[in-house]
C-alpha cells in the first residue's frame, strides 16, 4: 500500500492557477523581391498608386539628443574658454587701434617740430609707452624719441641730431588737435660728420680725420694763386659756451711742392723755409749759393761769421768747404725768407718758386687760413634751455652731448 503524503491534501486545498495565454507569434510580412514602381495588385486593385492606411510608415519618437549634439559643438565648450577667447579678440582691436592713434600723433607732432623749427626735413618720432590711449587722455607721454637729419649750423650741417626727450606735457587734444607741448627734460647726441665737413667747407679738396679725442687732422690742398698746394693742420675742438662749438688751428703749414714750406704767422718757428731736398741741390750749385749768402740777411740768419763768408765768395774751394759740411744745410734750412724776399724777389726765382705764390701767401693771414678749416658751429637758436657737454671726436666726425630741460614747442613756445 502506497502511504500518503501529507502536503498533497494542502496542495488540493489551494485555489487553481490562471491559464496563462501564450503570447502571440510576432507578424512577419513574407519577404519577397520587388522593382522600382511595382505595386501589389492586392493593395492596389484599381491601379491609381494609392497605399491603405495601415501600409503607413510606424511612428517613432525623435531622437532630439542627438541631433542637437551634432548642430553646434560651440555648446560645449566651457565658458571659460569662450570669455578668455573674446577677451583676446578685444585686446587685438584695442591694440591695433592704439598703434594707428600712436602713428597720426607722430606725424603730427613732427609736423609742428618741423614748423617750430624751421628744418629742412621732416624729423622722425617715436612715441614710447603702451598703452598710448591711457596717455592720449592724461595729455602727458612719459618717452619720446626724435631723430632730426640735416640741421643749419653756421657754415656746416648737423648730420644727425638725435634726442630722447621725457615728461612731455601736450598743449591740445591727441592724436588729432596737436597745438603744442613742452619737454620736462633733453638728452641728445649731435653728430658733425666728416664726409659732410669735407663737402660742405670752402676747402673742398681737404680731407678731414681722427687725430685724437679732442682733435682733428685736415690734409689736402689749397689753391693758392693757381698752383694746389698740399695743407696740413691740425684743429682742436673745445665748447665754445652752452650753444657752440670752436676749434683752434695748430700746426698749420702749406707746402710749396717740395721746395718750400710756409707756415703762417710770425712765430719762432714760422715763415717760408727751404725744404732738406731743396737746400742740399743749392749748396751743390755754387752760382746760387754765392747769390743767396751776398744777401746779408740771409748770411746774418745763417748763423756763420761774416770773415768766412766774404771768403767764400772769393774761393772756391773754400765756398765748397763751407756748403758741402750737413751743417750748412741745416743752417740754411732754419733761415725764414718771408723779409728777404720781400726786398730781394728775384730770390724766389733762384730757389723755383712763383712769386706769385708768396704774393698770395703773404696776404693771406693765419686767421684767414684758420677760417678755411675752422670747424666751429653752433647749435640753432630753440626755446627753452639747451646746453652742449661733452665733446668727442669719433671715426665719423664730432660727437656733442646736449642735454635740455623746459623746451617749449608749437603754441607752447608762442605763450613764453
Amino acid at each position: 500500500m502506497t502511504p500518503l503524503n501529507p502536503y498533497a491534501d494542502l496542495a488540493s486545498l489551494a485555489d487553481p492557477e490562471p491559464d496563462l495565454e501564450p503570447e502571440p507569434e510576432p507578424y512577419h510580412r513574407p519577404l519577397r523581391r520587388t522593382y522600382l514602381n511595382e505595386r501589389d495588385d492586392s493593395d492596389d486593385p484599381l491601379g491609381l498608386g494609392l497605399r491603405a492606411d495601415d501600409e503607413d510608415e510606424e511612428w517613432t519618437r525623435p531622437n532630439h539628443r542627438r541631433r542637437k549634439r551634432g548642430i553646434s559643438r560651440f555648446a560645449a565648450v566651457p565658458i571659460t574658454i569662450k570669455l578668455l577667447v573674446a577677451a583676446l579678440v578685444c585686446t587685438a582691436f584695442l591694440t591695433l587701434f592704439d598703434r594707428f592713434a600712436v602713428l597720426y600723433a607722430q606725424n603730427k607732432a613732427a609736423e609742428k617740430l618741423k614748423e617750430s623749427l624751421h628744418l629742412n626735413a621732416t624729423p622722425d618720432v617715436d612715441i614710447k609707452g603702451f598703452p598710448f590711449l591711457t596717455q592720449v587722455l592724461d595729455k602727458h607721454l612719459d618717452q619720446v624719441d626724435v631723430t632730426i637729419p640735416d640741421v643749419a649750423a653756421d657754415r656746416v650741417s648737423l648730420a644727425r641730431f638725435s634726442a630722447s626727450a621725457n615728461d612731455i606735457r601736450i598743449d591740445g587734444d591727441l592724436p588729432s588737435s596737436i597745438k603744442g607741448a613742452t619737454i620736462g627734460s633733453m638728452h641728445g647726441n649731435v653728430l658733425l660728420a666728416f664726409d659732410d665737413m669735407n663737402r660742405e667747407l670752402g676747402a673742398s679738396q681737404v680731407k678731414f680725420s681722427q687725430l685724437g679725442p679732442n682733435a682733428v687732422r685736415a690734409v689736402g690742398e689749397l689753391p693758392i694763386a693757381g698752383h694746389p698746394l698740399r695743407v696740413q693742420a691740425e684743429a682742436h675742438i673745445r665748447r665754445a659756451g652752452d650753444r657752440g662749438v670752436s676749434t683752434d688751428i695748430s700746426q698749420m703749414r702749406l707746402d710749396i711742392a717740395d721746395i718750400a714750406v710756409y707756415r703762417p704767422g710770425t712765430g719762432k718757428e714760422e715763415g717760408l723755409r727751404l725744404t732738406r731736398k731743396t737746400a742740399a741741390e743749392l749748396s751743390r750749385q755754387a752760382a746760387k749759393v754765392k747769390a743767396m749768402l751776398s744777401i746779408p740777411a740771409i748770411a746774418h740768419r745763417i748763423g756763420i761769421p761774416q770773415q768766412y763768408i766774404d771768403a767764400a765768395l772769393h774761393d772756391e774751394q773754400k765756398l765748397h768747404d763751407l756748403t758741402g759740411s750737413p751743417r750748412f744745410i741745416e743752417q740754411l734750412m732754419k733761415v725764414n725768407l718771408v723779409d728777404v724776399v720781400m726786398d730781394h724777389p728775384w730770390l724766389l726765382q733762384k730757389v723755383g718758386i712763383d712769386p706769385k705764390i708768396f704774393g698770395t701767401l703773404s696776404g693771406l693771414t693765419k686767421p684767414q687760413l684758420a677760417d678755411r678749416l675752422s670747424l666751429s658751429f653752433r647749435l640753432p637758436k630753440t626755446p627753452g634751455d639747451v646746453r652742449l657737454r661733452t665733446i668727442t671726436v669719433k671715426q665719423d666726425g664730432i660727437h656733442v652731448e646736449v642735454t635740455g630741460a623746459n623746451l617749449p614747442f608749437g603754441d607752447a613756445a608762442k605763450k613764453k
